[in-house]
């Protein structure tokens, strides 16, 4: 099952290879092509989430390929990565639908970029060994660094390319050396040896800065943001799509992984340095939202501020703060690509500029635009019946039985998060039609097409979180460490 999952979308890239794009028809065809490899992954990837067996913490559906004397290939599923690749295979087909029909420049590299991305991001999740692991986690950043450069919006698209490779490349090389450590004290590479395995405190201490590093920059936390809105304002709507539902879950992922799974002493040592990071990041990030001009920028500070939230469960070291973690995660992987389509790509598609102050009064002339724009910016600020707000409120629970005074901070992220979310809605909806503006039609089919899955999945997990809940569970409790 697995092994259809990583080679459908490769599949659709040698399929796509020798088709050319000459004519309006074989674009059409690309696309098409295109979609339909990524609806039949996710497809896939449903079966697969149908056979899946929640009861044990095992991995399931394990495939070895060890035919080659110098690679390994072990992979697998268990709760934890189940749903990061649901939401992969999910939200890469509304990549492609998301620029269905503004990106006319080399549209079958285009494509090929995210079917090659897919593919990677998949590996990534299911792969059981630690240097395989570092290699998809850093090969993610060649198409990304592609989709950014040639296929941004502005001049600065290769300024803002650049500051993505380099700092998450910079981060990743400690990572590698702490890996190499690993293997040199534990002899292997596979993710069930190193489990066994008892690394002293004192090592510990130094593999966690390093792997922690990475992953910081990754999530990000300050004082390593500055590439995540640069990315974001530069990125084509798609680029901007993958890097808030899924890029940003890479991080995720790798804390449960590898810092929690491997190095809990460590964890448990850094503790409060991490929470105070997060806190930190997440009340610094949501007074920069507010400052915003650029909407496009404005969400993204606002993606830095939840996965602080995430990060501040993580490292509760309680069930509560791993299940809200992966709750707000999967939220985030369904409210900030939504947001991201309504600004970054319904009011941009239609008026060619991100700056806010241009825009007003949007309901006059868009109220079913204005409709979903306002129930994803509430879903962004966690309000009840979002999936967002079981996320936040399970974090916030985990950390208040270790930390009260963190779980108090944290929870003015919440408070921020209304205003500037709703600040940003009164101003570009409300008011006297902008003179700036022309009058123009309210969101189409596709858009809305487009849409309406984020919404509908936003508000069932919003109000049936145990769906997720039943499935992490068995895996989330091998989590937990002793705080002696």
């Amino acid at each position: 099952m697995l092994t259809l999952l990583l080679l459908l979308p490769l599949v659709g890239c040698f399929v796509l290879m020798p088709m050319n794009e000459d004519n309006l028809q074989n674009q059409n065809k690309i696309k098409q092509i295109a979609l339909f490899t990524t609806l039949l992954t996710f497809l896939v990837s449903i079966v697969m989430y149908s056979q899946f067996d929640n009861s044990t913490s095992t991995y399931q559906f394990t495939t070895e390929f060890n035919q080659v004397n110098f690679m390994h290939f072990n992979f697998g599923v268990d709760g934890i990565s189940l749903y990061f690749v649901l939401l992969t295979t999910f939200v890469i087909p509304i990549c492609i639908l998301s620029n269905y029909d503004n990106i006319t420049n080399k549209i079958k590299y285009f494509l090929i970029s995210f079917l090659v991305l897919e593919t990677l991001l998949i590996a990534t999740f299911v792969v059981l060994d630690i240097l395989l692991f570092y290699v998809f986690f850093e090969s993610v950043l060649i198409p990304l660094f592609l989709i950014v450069g040639i296929w941004g919006g502005s001049d600065a698209r290769i300024r803002a390319s650049f500051l993505l490779f380099l700092y998450t490349l910079f981060g990743s090389l400690f990572m590698l050396l702490s890996f190499l450590v690993i293997y040199y004290n534990v002899g292997s590479t596979d993710f069930q040896v190193i489990n066994l395995f008892d690394i002293s405190l004192d090592t510990q201490k130094i593999l966690f800065l390093g792997i922690f590093l990475s992953m910081a920059i990754k999530t990000p936390l300050l004082p390593f943001h500055i590439w995540l809105p640069r990315a974001h304002s530069e990125a084509p709507l798609g680029g901007s799509v993958i890097l808030a539902g899924l890029i940003l879950k890479l991080a995720t992922y790798g804390y449960m992984r590898i810092l929690i799974q491997f190095l809990p002493d460590a964890c448990n040592y850094y503790m409060p340095m991490v929470q105070a990071i997060s806190v930190i990041t997440l009340i610094y990030a949501s007074l920069a939202t507010l400052r915003q001009t650029d909407f496009k920028a404005l969400v993204a500070y606002s993606s830095i501020g939840h996965m602080a939230v995430v990060v501040i469960g993580l490292f509760s070291n309680t069930m509560q703060g791993f299940d809200g973690a992966l709750i707000l995660s999967v939220a985030h992987g369904l409210v900030s690509p939504a947001l991201f389509i309504l600004v970054g790509g319904v009011l941009y598609d239609r008026y060619h500029t991100r700056i806010i102050r241009y825009y007003r009064g949007i309901t006059v002339y868009m109220p079913i635009f204005s409709m979903l724009f306002f129930v994803f910016t509430i879903f962004n600020a966690a309000v009840p019946l979002s999936a967002n707000w079981a996320g936040e409120f399970l974090c916030l629970t985990g950390i208040f039985q270790r930390n009260p005074i963190i779980a108090v901070l944290g929870a003015s992220g919440i408070v921020l998060s209304a205003c500037y979310s709703i600040w940003l809605y009164n101003r570009i909806a409300f008011g006297q039609f902008s003179p700036y503006l022309r009058v123009i039609t309210d969101i189409n089919r596709r858009e809305y097409m487009v849409l309406l899955p984020l919404l509908i999945l936003s508000v069932f997990f919003g109000i049936f979180p145990n769906v997720i809940l039943n499935d992490v569970h068995a895996s989330t409790t091998t989590l937990l460490f002793s705080l002696e």
